[in-house]
Protein backbone atom coordinates (compact mmCIF):
# COMPACT_ATOMS: atom_id res chain seq x y z
CA UNK A 1 0.00 0.00 0.00
CA UNK A 2 2.89 2.25 0.54
CA UNK A 3 4.27 1.61 -2.61
CA UNK A 4 0.97 2.10 -4.26
CA UNK A 5 0.74 5.77 -2.33
CA UNK A 6 3.85 6.58 -3.58
CA UNK A 7 3.52 5.80 -7.05
CA UNK A 8 0.44 7.99 -6.85
CA UNK A 9 2.41 11.07 -5.72
CA UNK A 10 5.20 10.39 -8.26
CA UNK A 11 2.73 11.12 -10.52
CA UNK A 12 1.48 14.31 -9.97
CA UNK A 13 -1.72 14.60 -10.44
CA UNK A 14 -3.51 17.04 -9.44
CA UNK A 15 -5.87 16.75 -5.92
CA UNK A 16 -9.61 16.81 -6.85
CA UNK A 17 -10.05 19.78 -4.76
CA UNK A 18 -7.81 21.92 -7.34
CA UNK A 19 -10.35 20.99 -10.05
CA UNK A 20 -14.02 22.05 -11.30
CA UNK A 21 -16.05 19.24 -10.69
CA UNK A 22 -16.19 18.58 -14.39
CA UNK A 23 -12.50 18.58 -14.37
CA UNK A 24 -12.23 16.45 -11.18
CA UNK A 25 -15.23 13.55 -13.16
CA UNK A 26 -12.33 13.05 -16.47
CA UNK A 27 -9.38 12.87 -13.82
CA UNK A 28 -11.09 10.14 -11.96
CA UNK A 29 -12.62 8.45 -15.04
CA UNK A 30 -9.13 8.23 -16.67
CA UNK A 31 -7.63 7.16 -12.98
CA UNK A 32 -10.53 4.74 -11.91
CA UNK A 33 -8.97 1.57 -13.48
CA UNK A 34 -5.19 1.93 -13.57
CA UNK A 35 -5.04 -0.24 -10.75
CA UNK A 36 -8.48 -2.00 -10.89
CA UNK A 37 -8.44 -5.58 -12.40
CA UNK A 38 -9.04 -5.76 -15.69
CA UNK A 39 -12.70 -5.68 -16.81
CA UNK A 40 -13.44 -9.76 -16.99
CA UNK A 41 -15.89 -11.62 -19.14
CA UNK A 42 -19.03 -11.95 -17.76
CA UNK A 43 -22.38 -13.79 -19.53
CA UNK A 44 -24.36 -10.42 -19.76
CA UNK A 45 -24.02 -6.80 -19.59
CA UNK A 46 -27.04 -4.77 -20.60
CA UNK A 47 -27.70 -0.75 -20.38
CA UNK A 48 -31.15 0.07 -19.04
CA UNK A 49 -33.04 2.97 -18.22
CA UNK A 50 -34.84 3.70 -14.81
CA UNK A 51 -37.66 5.95 -13.98
CA UNK A 52 -36.28 8.35 -11.53
CA UNK A 53 -37.46 11.76 -9.76
CA UNK A 54 -35.28 13.75 -12.06
CA UNK A 55 -36.15 11.43 -15.10
CA UNK A 56 -34.85 8.58 -16.59
CA UNK A 57 -31.49 7.13 -15.09
CA UNK A 58 -28.56 5.49 -16.61
CA UNK A 59 -27.97 2.14 -15.50
CA UNK A 60 -25.97 -1.05 -16.13
CA UNK A 61 -26.49 -4.58 -15.45
CA UNK A 62 -24.19 -7.12 -14.99
CA UNK A 63 -25.04 -11.02 -14.47
CA UNK A 64 -23.05 -14.22 -14.37
CA UNK A 65 -25.54 -16.74 -16.21
CA UNK A 66 -28.90 -15.96 -18.12
CA UNK A 67 -30.80 -17.98 -15.24
CA UNK A 68 -32.67 -16.08 -12.48
CA UNK A 69 -30.50 -14.48 -10.39
CA UNK A 70 -31.02 -12.49 -7.16
CA UNK A 71 -30.25 -8.72 -7.74
CA UNK A 72 -27.70 -6.42 -5.78
CA UNK A 73 -28.40 -2.72 -6.57
CA UNK A 74 -24.49 -0.87 -6.89
CA UNK A 75 -24.11 2.86 -5.67
CA UNK A 76 -20.82 4.06 -6.86
CA UNK A 77 -18.34 6.20 -4.75
CA UNK A 78 -16.86 9.46 -5.88
CA UNK A 79 -18.25 11.89 -2.85
CA UNK A 80 -21.13 12.31 -4.57
CA UNK A 81 -19.46 14.53 -7.09
CA UNK A 82 -17.39 12.17 -9.36
CA UNK A 83 -17.72 8.71 -10.69
CA UNK A 84 -20.11 6.93 -12.44
CA UNK A 85 -20.64 3.77 -14.83
CA UNK A 86 -17.23 3.14 -16.26
CA UNK A 87 -15.70 4.05 -13.56
CA UNK A 88 -17.02 1.11 -11.42
CA UNK A 89 -17.56 -1.29 -13.92
CA UNK A 90 -14.34 -3.64 -13.44
CA UNK A 91 -15.40 -4.46 -9.31
CA UNK A 92 -19.21 -4.59 -10.63
CA UNK A 93 -17.95 -7.27 -12.87
CA UNK A 94 -16.18 -8.73 -10.08
CA UNK A 95 -18.87 -8.96 -7.45
CA UNK A 96 -21.04 -10.14 -9.83
CA UNK A 97 -18.91 -13.56 -10.60
CA UNK A 98 -17.83 -13.83 -7.36
CA UNK A 99 -21.55 -13.64 -5.69
CA UNK A 100 -23.52 -15.36 -8.30
CA UNK A 101 -25.93 -12.43 -8.00
CA UNK A 102 -26.82 -10.04 -11.01
CA UNK A 103 -25.67 -6.03 -10.28
CA UNK A 104 -27.40 -2.94 -11.41
CA UNK A 105 -25.11 -0.37 -11.17
CA UNK A 106 -26.81 3.31 -11.39
CA UNK A 107 -25.58 6.21 -12.86
CA UNK A 108 -27.59 8.43 -9.82
CA UNK A 109 -27.14 12.80 -10.50
CA UNK A 110 -24.16 14.19 -9.25
CA UNK A 111 -23.86 17.53 -7.40
CA UNK A 112 -23.39 20.46 -7.78
CA UNK A 113 -25.61 20.83 -10.74
CA UNK A 114 -27.45 18.42 -8.55
CA UNK A 115 -27.47 18.74 -5.00
CA UNK A 116 -28.82 17.03 -1.81
CA UNK A 117 -31.20 15.00 -2.08
CA UNK A 118 -30.75 14.13 -5.69
CA UNK A 119 -28.53 11.34 -4.45
CA UNK A 120 -30.53 9.50 -1.89
CA UNK A 121 -33.63 9.98 -3.58
CA UNK A 122 -32.12 8.42 -6.90
CA UNK A 123 -30.77 5.56 -4.90
CA UNK A 124 -34.20 4.54 -3.35
CA UNK A 125 -36.22 5.37 -6.40
CA UNK A 126 -34.05 2.75 -8.37
CA UNK A 127 -34.00 0.38 -4.89
CA UNK A 128 -38.35 0.30 -5.08
CA UNK A 129 -38.69 0.20 -9.27
CA UNK A 130 -35.82 -3.22 -8.87
CA UNK A 131 -38.05 -4.94 -6.35
CA UNK A 132 -41.20 -4.65 -8.47
CA UNK A 133 -40.06 -4.64 -12.08
CA UNK A 134 -37.12 -6.97 -11.57
CA UNK A 135 -39.01 -9.67 -13.20
CA UNK A 136 -39.19 -7.70 -16.73
CA UNK A 137 -34.96 -8.24 -16.75
CA UNK A 138 -35.69 -11.86 -16.00
CA UNK A 139 -34.05 -11.11 -12.54
CA UNK A 140 -35.65 -12.19 -9.41
CA UNK A 141 -36.88 -8.59 -6.95
CA UNK A 142 -37.78 -10.83 -3.96
CA UNK A 143 -33.80 -11.68 -3.24
CA UNK A 144 -32.82 -7.81 -2.90
CA UNK A 145 -29.63 -6.19 -1.72
CA UNK A 146 -28.52 -2.79 -2.02
CA UNK A 147 -24.69 -2.14 -1.55
CA UNK A 148 -21.66 0.72 -2.42
CA UNK A 149 -18.47 2.20 -1.55
CA UNK A 150 -17.53 5.80 -0.22
CA UNK A 151 -20.53 8.31 -0.72
CA UNK A 152 -22.28 4.82 -2.01
CA UNK A 153 -21.78 2.92 0.71
CA UNK A 154 -23.80 6.10 2.69
CA UNK A 155 -26.30 5.74 0.01
CA UNK A 156 -27.01 2.42 0.60
CA UNK A 157 -27.09 3.03 4.24
CA UNK A 158 -29.62 5.14 3.26
CA UNK A 159 -31.52 3.09 1.17
CA UNK A 160 -31.69 0.33 3.62
CA UNK A 161 -33.28 2.68 6.40
CA UNK A 162 -36.10 3.76 3.79
CA UNK A 163 -36.60 -0.37 2.74
CA UNK A 164 -37.68 -0.90 6.59
CA UNK A 165 -39.62 2.63 6.74
CA UNK A 166 -41.30 1.54 3.47
CA UNK A 167 -41.73 -2.31 4.00
CA UNK A 168 -39.59 -3.13 1.53
CA UNK A 169 -37.57 -6.39 2.22
CA UNK A 170 -33.97 -6.27 1.95
CA UNK A 171 -31.30 -9.06 2.13
CA UNK A 172 -28.57 -7.57 2.92
CA UNK A 173 -26.94 -4.06 2.96
CA UNK A 174 -23.17 -4.14 2.02
CA UNK A 175 -21.51 -0.77 3.55
CA UNK A 176 -17.54 -0.43 1.91
CA UNK A 177 -15.92 2.67 3.13
CA UNK A 178 -18.92 4.18 4.43
CA UNK A 179 -19.30 7.72 5.39
CA UNK A 180 -22.08 7.88 7.96
CA UNK A 181 -21.80 10.40 10.19
CA UNK A 182 -22.63 14.63 9.84
CA UNK A 183 -19.13 16.16 10.43
CA UNK A 184 -15.59 15.02 9.95
CA UNK A 185 -14.26 15.02 13.10
CA UNK A 186 -13.39 11.95 14.06
CA UNK A 187 -10.02 10.90 15.13
CA UNK A 188 -9.74 8.97 11.97
CA UNK A 189 -10.35 12.37 10.37
CA UNK A 190 -7.70 14.11 11.72
CA UNK A 191 -5.16 11.06 11.79
CA UNK A 192 -5.58 10.47 7.73
CA UNK A 193 -6.30 13.44 7.06
CA UNK A 194 -3.53 13.88 4.39
CA UNK A 195 -1.12 11.54 2.16
CA UNK A 196 -3.53 8.47 2.87
CA UNK A 197 -5.16 8.83 -1.08
CA UNK A 198 -8.70 10.62 0.74
CA UNK A 199 -7.33 13.68 2.16
CA UNK A 200 -9.48 16.17 3.90
CA UNK A 201 -9.18 19.07 1.53
CA UNK A 202 -11.19 16.73 -0.98
CA UNK A 203 -13.48 15.46 1.84
CA UNK A 204 -14.50 19.22 2.15
CA UNK A 205 -14.61 19.97 -1.20
CA UNK A 206 -16.93 17.20 -2.08
CA UNK A 207 -19.20 17.99 0.86
CA UNK A 208 -19.55 21.37 0.18
CA UNK A 209 -20.25 20.79 -3.48
CA UNK A 210 -23.34 18.39 -2.54
CA UNK A 211 -24.69 19.90 0.90
CA UNK A 212 -24.76 22.90 2.64
CA UNK A 213 -23.59 22.91 6.29
CA UNK A 214 -27.01 23.33 8.08
CA UNK A 215 -28.69 20.13 6.52
CA UNK A 216 -25.76 17.90 7.26
CA UNK A 217 -27.61 16.18 10.36
CA UNK A 218 -29.82 15.10 7.95
CA UNK A 219 -30.02 11.14 8.49
CA UNK A 220 -30.14 10.95 4.27
CA UNK A 221 -26.75 12.54 4.11
CA UNK A 222 -25.16 10.95 7.62
CA UNK A 223 -26.90 7.59 8.06
CA UNK A 224 -25.75 7.75 12.15
CA UNK A 225 -28.48 10.57 12.49
CA UNK A 226 -31.57 8.55 11.60
CA UNK A 227 -33.73 8.52 14.75
CA UNK A 228 -33.78 4.22 14.86
CA UNK A 229 -31.87 1.97 13.31
CA UNK A 230 -33.74 -1.14 14.43
CA UNK A 231 -34.89 -3.61 12.41
CA UNK A 232 -32.86 -3.01 9.53
CA UNK A 233 -31.45 -5.28 6.81
CA UNK A 234 -28.26 -7.17 7.74
CA UNK A 235 -25.14 -5.56 6.98
CA UNK A 236 -21.92 -6.56 5.79
CA UNK A 237 -19.10 -3.29 6.11
CA UNK A 238 -15.83 -3.73 4.85
CA UNK A 239 -13.62 -0.69 6.18
CA UNK A 240 -9.75 0.45 5.72
CA UNK A 241 -7.70 0.97 8.73
CA UNK A 242 -5.68 3.59 7.00
CA UNK A 243 -8.55 5.82 5.88
CA UNK A 244 -10.48 8.89 7.01
CA UNK A 245 -13.96 7.35 6.94
CA UNK A 246 -12.46 3.99 9.47
CA UNK A 247 -13.75 5.74 12.65
CA UNK A 248 -17.46 6.44 11.95
CA UNK A 249 -17.47 3.36 10.03
CA UNK A 250 -16.95 1.10 13.18
CA UNK A 251 -19.25 3.28 14.81
CA UNK A 252 -21.99 2.78 12.68
CA UNK A 253 -21.37 -1.16 12.50
CA UNK A 254 -21.14 -0.73 16.62
CA UNK A 255 -25.08 0.94 16.37
CA UNK A 256 -26.52 -1.24 13.66
CA UNK A 257 -25.25 -4.36 15.94
CA UNK A 258 -26.48 -2.85 19.44
CA UNK A 259 -30.04 -2.02 18.07
CA UNK A 260 -30.44 -5.92 17.05
CA UNK A 261 -29.15 -6.32 13.54
CA UNK A 262 -26.76 -8.67 12.29
CA UNK A 263 -23.85 -7.25 11.18
CA UNK A 264 -20.71 -8.93 9.41
CA UNK A 265 -17.68 -6.32 9.53
CA UNK A 266 -14.25 -6.61 8.47
CA UNK A 267 -11.76 -4.05 8.82
CA UNK A 268 -8.72 -4.41 6.51
CA UNK A 269 -5.29 -3.42 8.08
CA UNK A 270 -2.63 -1.66 6.90
CA UNK A 271 -5.08 -0.09 3.46
CA UNK A 272 -6.58 3.61 2.32
CA UNK A 273 -9.86 4.25 1.35
CA UNK A 274 -11.08 2.67 -2.49
CA UNK A 275 -8.33 -0.50 -1.90
CA UNK A 276 -10.98 -2.41 -3.18
CA UNK A 277 -10.69 -1.25 -6.80
CA UNK A 278 -7.14 -2.03 -6.41
CA UNK A 279 -6.99 -5.08 -7.47
CA UNK A 280 -3.72 -5.08 -9.96
CA UNK A 281 -1.66 -3.98 -6.78
CA UNK A 282 -2.78 -5.47 -3.79
CA UNK A 283 -4.33 -8.76 -2.66
CA UNK A 284 -6.45 -7.41 -0.05
CA UNK A 285 -8.85 -6.20 -2.78
CA UNK A 286 -9.21 -9.53 -3.95
CA UNK A 287 -9.85 -10.74 -0.26
CA UNK A 288 -12.16 -8.01 0.24
CA UNK A 289 -14.17 -8.69 -2.71
CA UNK A 290 -14.48 -11.87 -1.90
CA UNK A 291 -15.55 -10.67 1.66
CA UNK A 292 -18.82 -8.98 0.04
CA UNK A 293 -18.84 -11.13 -2.22
CA UNK A 294 -19.64 -14.45 0.74
CA UNK A 295 -21.52 -12.01 2.52
CA UNK A 296 -24.15 -11.55 -0.55
CA UNK A 297 -24.00 -15.18 -1.58
CA UNK A 298 -25.29 -16.43 1.84
CA UNK A 299 -27.72 -13.71 2.28
CA UNK A 300 -29.19 -13.98 -1.30
CA UNK A 301 -28.52 -18.12 -1.57
CA UNK A 302 -27.66 -17.05 -5.14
Amino acid sequence: MAGVLSRIQRANRPAFHALSPTQARIAYLMGAEILDLPRAPIARVQALQIPGPGGGMAARLYAPSEAVLPVLLYLHGGGFTIGGLETHDSLCRQLALRSGAAVVSLDYRLAPEHPFPAASDDAWAALQWLASHAQTLGLDGTRLAVGGDSAGGTLAAVCALMARDAGLSLALQVLITPGTAAHADTASHKLFANGFLLDAASISWFFDHYITRNHRRDWRFAPMEAPDHSDLAPAAVLLAECDPLVDEGLAYADLLRAQGNPVQLELVRGVTHDFIKMGRAIPEAMTAMDFCAQALRAALRS
